[in-house]
């Protein structure tokens, strides 16, 4: 089974694990996710491959602690091993000299954005890194994007840290500022993306965002990660997870993320009142 063989809290509930898995590590390609099981009732849960290491046999998956399964996850050390590790999964990023890039993440989706902008670097385009998250206590992964960019700009919504705003603002200000941007690439919550396919839309600069929605189990056959593109019926898991923002049908997805959210918050409440009971128990 995987081997947990990294584990660091990168922001408050905001967990790294390096994990053991040589053949995606050496197959994975930035864009691509994997399906990660932490235990044999744990759900399937879909994260972004934040970075591989091929002769250590390693990858980097970055999630947060949102619901049951991921903060159950969360409390596992390195040397535990997870249930299993499908993948990689969906289509890689496409990647060639576009010119300028702006890679833009917002919170937990710096993480995915990261590999991407080493891609498009590596291809010889010029990166401009647009991070953000609400303060600066939940900024993530600062230096690698640094590491990753030409330029790096960091924003926080209520101005702790960096530019006060969001990415969708930063952006603006660039373009505004007559500087040449010539792709657009967004990963983060849902109306982060939004914004910044509208600011890409006021110039017609196309922008590509990636998804990611209600997932079980990653090989196209449950439909349950279905979006409409275009007008289409998309499954992420197969025909994703990036799609061309200007086509994206954003109130669908938000309405079709919201499906099971009175049973997720029910499954929480039960896990948390189970925690404190215990808790009660030891003392």
């Amino acid at each position: 089974m995987p081997k947990i063989l990294v584990k660091k809290e990168l922001a408050k509930g905001v967990k790294l694990f390096e994990v053991e898995a040589p053949r995606i590590a050496r197959k994975r390609k930035a864009g691509q996710f994997v399906v990660v099981r932490a235990g044999e009732r744990g759900e399937r849960i879909p994260l972004t491959i934040a970075g591989s290491d091929p002769a250590r046999g390693s990858i980097t998956l970055v999630f947060q602690e949102a619901g049951k399964s991921t903060i159950e996850m969360g409390r596992m050390e390195a040397g535990e091993e997870l249930l299993d590790v499908a993948g990689p999964l969906g289509r890689p990023t496409h990647v060639e000299r576009f010119g300028v890039v702006a890679a833009i993440g917002g919170g937990i989706g710096v993480a995915p954005v990261k590999p991407i902008a080493e891609a498009m670097k590596a291809a010889g385009n010029r990166v401009i890194g647009i991070i953000g998250a609400r303060t600066k206590d939940l900024v993530i992964l600062e230096e690698e994007m640094r590491a990753a960019s030409d330029e790096l700009l960091v924003s926080t919504d209520d101005g702790s840290y960096g530019r006060k705003g969001f990415v969708s603002d930063v952006l603006k200000g660039l373009l505004d500022a007559g500087r040449r941007i010539d792709l657009v690439v967004a990963i983060g919550p849902v109306p982060m993306m939004r914004a910044v396919v509208a600011v890409a839309k006021e110039r017609n600069l196309p922008a590509v965002v990636s998804l990611n929605p209600i997932m079980v189990d990653g090989t196209g056959m449950c439909g349950g990660c279905r979006v409409t593109v275009g007008g289409q019926t998309k499954f992420v898991c197969v025909d994703g997870p990036e799609f061309d923002g200007h086509k994206v049908d954003f109130d669908e997805l938000v309405k079709r993320q919201a499906t099971y959210k009175a049973e997720e918050a029910e499954s929480r409440r039960i896990f948390d009142e189970g925690c404190r009971l215990a808790g009660e128990g030891r003392g």
